[in-house]
């Protein structure tokens, strides 16, 4: 009896020792979450999604990272807050609104600075760029990881304008940052901040008179159903930068923050190719959705806005916006 109790014993201790190792791994595994404002059908959510399976699978289930997608856990300004508050760990962001907390990082908003998607591309390895991120670091403990190419901003609208002086008096809606005023303030426009999960209803009711967004956030927000006119002004090449909080970059080793640094910038340029591929076939497919699809002089338009907007009057540094300018 003794012996039948001592094997008893032994074999529910051994029970024990498993579940209690089974529960200490489980709680062993960190949750971070990682929040957007974009749709689950855009690159910027399937490639996030991507990069928090690939951390997961790299660190063998240490990390867990959960996506949230499409203002889930707030506006952009939210998410932003969020980082500082610890109720998020990474988010995906335009320079505009980080650039709340260290206004020189929104140099890259002012009108007109990128020629082209690949301008946007070298800027983001640039030292100027590296030197802003830093910048933006010390001013808030948050570190940017990678910059994804988010597109040329365009305008849709109810009214069709060609030229600056036909813009006088429309209502624009703009994203809530001080960076994208700059061309309809120079147009003689009213910039309209409006969260980005409800610029369809307002366009729809006519809430505002016309929005700018790239060519494929308009296709994906639908923005084009109820704005028939897409004017080609690509006033502002757009990028998202990658950016984590303090407090999560502390959790983590030197190894992994670098592995989520390598992982976050692979998922840029996996994105950057897809939003690319997009952006040249949208202006076709536009046409034959029924949009009216016109360009318009952009020299013009710059030449307005350099004249209208100061860089002191956006808190910028002029020498930056030259550096930038003269990235080859």
């Amino acid at each position: 009896m003794t012996k039948r109790f001592t094997l008893k014993t032994i074999a529910c201790c051994a029970i024990m020792a498993g579940t209690l190792g089974t529960f200490g791994m489980a709680n062993a595994q960190t949750k971070l979450k990682w929040a957007h404002v974009y749709e689950t059908s855009e690159p910027y959510h399937k490639w996030s999604v991507w990069a928090a399976d690939e951390f997961k699978k790299r660190t063998n289930g240490k990390y867990e990272i959960q996506v949230f997608p499409a203002s889930s856990l707030g506006k952009e300004s939210d998410i932003n807050q969020g980082l500082q508050l610890g109720t998020v760990d990474i988010i995906l962001t335009g320079a505009s609104f980080a650039s709340n907390s260290y206004p020189r990082l929104a140099v890259s908003y002012y009108p007109f600075t990128f020629r082209d998607a690949d301008h946007v591309i070298k800027y983001g390895k640039s030292d100027v760029f590296r030197e802003l991120a830093e910048g933006y670091k010390k001013a808030t403990g948050n570190t940017v990881t990678a910059l994804t190419y988010y597109g040329a901003r365009h305008a849709t609208s109810n009214k069709l304008f060609t030229n600056c002086d036909q813009m006088k008096g429309l209502k624009m809606r703009v994203p809530d940052s001080p960076a994208y005023t700059a061309l309809p303030r120079a147009c003689g426009a009213n910039p309209t901040p409006i969260a980005f999960a409800e610029v369809y209803l307002a366009l729809q009711n006519g809430t505002v008179d016309a929005q700018e967004n790239p060519l494929p956030t308009i296709e994906a927000k639908k923005f084009y159903e109820v704005q028939k006119n897409i004017i080609l002004t690509g006033h502002i090449a757009d990028a998202l930068l990658t950016v984590i909080s303090p407090s999560t970059m502390a959790k983590l080793s030197p190894a992994e923050q670098k592995l989520l640094a390598d992982i976050t910038q692979e998922a840029a340029e996996k994105a950057t190719n897809d939003i690319r591929k997009r952006e040249g076939e949208l202006v076709e497919e536009f046409k034959k959705k029924g949009n009216n699809v016109v360009t318009v002089d952009r020299a013009d338009f710059q030449q307005r806005v350099l004249k209208a907007i100061t860089f002191e009057s956006m808190k910028l540094d002029k020498k930056d916006w030259d550096r930038i300018i003269a990235i080859k």
